[in-house]
């Protein structure tokens, strides 16, 4: 089958272009944050000539559009568009916007969200089935509820692993057999049976996905934040659209001839054709192509880019990419990075853009656990905790980097949208490479004033971070670090056993019942990355705590990396970690010292996730017993291993001195004595690292669990003033860290000091 090609490129509106339909080859409708829906009619075919004009005219940002099929009353159908002034307008295509529309509909209470009985959490997709009858909407809360067409809850469907945003009905003849689809925030569409069963995911997009629908031949169309506009034949992606925006936000098929529409963050419309006579003229289809290859594309967007190792323009000639849509980074003889993406349908490489980097409105980077970002906010969420640090780029998705934050640090759901209006808020509509050119309203979905590049935003008061902050000392909470991606950790592993299979290593490599029992474990262990269950003891996680403490003592030291990571997660989701005894009486830290983890410096990863499964022990009563009972051992291994220059590991151990300090200085302690004679060590060590290391998080750190133990704790806070030391150590982080957070804590720890 042919691919797709540029028909026409529409430009009239004056912002992003939100919601798209095409009724009819000879209509297609666009809503825009511009606050205008435009209809846009057909008048030469070959080459496509288009007329705009405004059917209607609102107030604020309009973000969704459909259109009702033509009726005996309707003889030309209807328009209907809703948005940010939380009215859904009907109107005939014919009418003028000055003039009355055919109806209102009133009732809800912000533009994102409908209310339906038995639905508590906001909705991103709503889709009718016909066959039969169903209403469906995809949830924040991850989930797809399933209504008869009266209001009527069915039943819920569960699966996504983050928000749903899109939902289309899947045509009969589908191969997969399924009879709808969803996608969202995790970038993976799913084909699902209406009763919940899901038959098959489609992968490729790099982000979230915005916009499904269903051409006449059972192909999907899928859009999202990637740049992309993806044509799906069965579970294969067949043809990749590039787009020069940030964000292709809608997508929508006509179902007579099968061309397609799209809506971007650049304020364009564009329809596509297979079809040559329909596809715009040479020229045009160039000029395209041309804006795309020459869109910049914010280095945040590719991940970490090792200039150095990456191939020259020759690669291009002498490999073909292995699937539709891949891309490939290229260091150019300019010395730039330019981006490649595979087309099947063409069998080359086509230029994509090239690779900058993004500076926000001061024009420089802030480093944060080895990143650069335009700006590393502290966020206050409690007393007693110190600030959160959330990183962020112009290029991001406020609505993205907030749920990551919110993730990172297992806070609750319900700070979604205070962290990501915090956010758009404090850029104050900063772009790339330019001076900031004003303030930014809300968005907490990436729906209103997200980041468009080269535009300022609307005048709204700017909330600024707060004058005062509440007081740091004590820390009162345990810290861990649960975040991790299992299907890409479960993977490495069985990369790995294939390797030792393949080696003959028949004594290490898992058997088929092992690799069972990783599979099962996945499920409680994602439970508790999301929230939805705390630490508990279950048989899938107990016979994975034997499964990883099989793979420390058996693999060699070199492949341990993925189970390490397992052990870190298994430290947090169950006490059995600590509770764990093998046949012959040895403890998960007995095996893990055995495994020579702590012996091997040329692997710092190996030790920083080890070290951080000590941390995330502190999250159950047993694990924390465990720690207390065993610091002698952790205390040596950490102190031996971690002069270092790496910043994670730095971090990893200033953050398990910190839950220390915690549990040092709790009144419920079982042994005081022992408690300072312990927090004298630990506080010997954090004087070390705050006097070595330049790295801010990890000066932080340190200084907070410093100034919990000190804080609690007399005896130590006299020997802290006879030995003089800790003041010096002090004053020279001041003047080496140059940041509020530093110097409050500091503030902090000086007053304890005074006599």
């Amino acid at each position: 089958m042919t691919d797709f090609k540029l028909s026409a490129s529409l430009e009239e509106h004056d912002d992003d272009v939100r919601g798209v339909s095409f009724p009819h080859p000879k209509l297609v409708l666009s809503a825009s944050r511009d606050a205008t829906v435009r209809a846009w009619k057909l008048l030469e075919q070959h080459p496509p000539l288009y007329d705009c004009s405004i059917s209607s005219h609102g107030s604020s940002f309009i973000n969704a559009i459909t259109y009702v099929p033509p009726t005996r009353e309707f003889a030309d159908g209807l328009i209907v568009s809703g948005g940010k002034d939380t009215i859904i307008e009907v109107r005939e295509p014919g009418r003028q916007p000055d003039q009355n529309a055919e109806a209102l509909l009133l009732g809800h209470a912000h533009n994102h969200t409908i209310r339906i009985r038995s639905s508590r959490a906001s909705i991103r997709a709503v889709k009718i089935s016909l066959m039969p009858l169903t209403l469906m909407i995809g949830c924040a809360d991850q989930s797809i509820r399933i209504f008869s067409p009266m209001g009527k809850y069915l039943h819920t469907i569960k699966g996504s692993s983050d928000v749903v945003r899109a939902l289309c009905r899947v045509s009969p003849d589908h191969t997969s057999g399924a009879d709808f689809a969803s996608a969202g925030n995790d970038g993976i569409i799913r084909l699902w049976k209406l009763d919940g069963t899901q038959i098959g995911e489609l992968l490729g997009h790099e982000s979230f996905i915005y916009s499904l629908t269903s051409l006449p031949n059972g192909e999907l169309i899928s859009s999202g934040e990637d740049r992309t506009l993806r044509i799906w034949n069965g579970v294969e992606c067949v043809q990749t659209i590039t787009h020069p925006a940030i964000s292709v936000w809608g997508v929508a098929a006509c179902s007579e001839n099968g061309d397609i529409v799209s809506g971007a963050s650049d304020k364009k419309v564009r329809v596509f054709s297979r079809v040559k006579e329909r596809q715009a003229a040479p020229e045009v289809i160039r000029v395209f192509e041309d804006s795309v290859k020459s869109s910049s594309i914010p280095k945040q967007q590719v991940g970490d880019v090792q200039k150095e190792n990456l191939p020259g323009p020759g690669f291009l000639q002498q490999k073909s990419g292995t699937k539709e849509g891949q891309v490939v980074m290229i260091k150019e003889d300019d010395g730039s990075v330019g981006a490649y993406q595979w087309s099947q349908g063409a069998q080359s490489w086509m230029s994509v853009g090239t690779v900058v980097d993004a500076v926000g409105s001061s024009g420089k980077k802030t480093d944060y656990l080895g990143k650069d970002y335009d700006y590393v906010f502290d966020v206050d969420i409690e007393d007693g905790k110190p600030p959160l640090k959330l990183p962020y780029n112009l290029s991001q998705n406020p609505y993205e980097a907030a749920t990551r934050f919110i993730q990172d640090n297992e806070l609750p759901v319900t700070y979604l949208d205070q962290v990501a209006n915090f956010i758009t808020a404090n850029t104050q509509g900063a772009t790339l490479g330019q001076s900031s050119q004003g303030p930014a309203t809300s968005d907490p979905l990436g729906t209103e004033s997200r980041y468009r590049p080269g535009e300022s935003a609307p005048s709204a008061p700017t909330p600024s971070l707060p004058s005062s902050r509440p007081k740091i000392l004590p820390q009162t909470a345990y810290l861990s670090i649960r975040t991790a991606n299992l299907r890409t950790i479960r993977k490495k592993i069985e990369e790995l056993n294939e390797q030792l299979s393949r080696e003959g290593d028949d004594n290490a490599a898992l058997v088929d019942a092992q690799l069972l029992v990783l599979e099962s474990m996945m499920e409680p262990l994602e439970q508790s990355l999301t929230g939805s269950a705390a630490a508990r003891v279950d048989k899938k996680l107990i016979d994975g705590v034997r499964l990883v403490t099989e793979i420390l003592s058996t693999w060699p030291v070199g492949r341990l990396l993925p189970a390490l990571d397992l052990l870190r997660l298994l430290a947090a989701a169950t006490p059995s970690l600590a509770t764990y005894r093998s046949r012959d009486g040895k403890t998960f830290l007995d095996i893990l010292i055995e495994s020579k983890v702590f012996e091997d410096p040329d692997r710092p990863n190996n030790i920083m996730l080890a070290v951080r499964a000590f941390s995330n022990l502190f999250e159950t009563s047993e694990g924390r017993e465990f720690a207390d009972e065993e610091f002698d051992k952790i205390h040596t291994l950490v102190e031996d291993s971690t002069d270092t220059s790496n910043r994670n590991l730095t971090i990893a151990v200033t953050t398990l001195y910190v839950n220390y300090a915690v549990i040092f200085t709790s009144p419920s302690h079982s042994s005081q004595q022992r408690a300072i004679a312990r927090g004298k060590m630990v506080m010997e060590h954090l004087i070390h690292i705050i006097q070595s290391t330049v790295d801010s998080e990890a000066v932080y750190r340190g200084l907070v669990a410093v100034g919990t133990l000190l804080s609690r704790d007399k005896e130590l806070q006299q020997a802290a003033k006879s030995g003089g030391n800790l003041q010096k150590t002090l004053d020279k982080a001041e003047q080496r860290v140059k940041e509020p957070r530093i110097k409050t804590v500091i503030g902090e720890i000086s007053a304890l000091l005074v006599p």
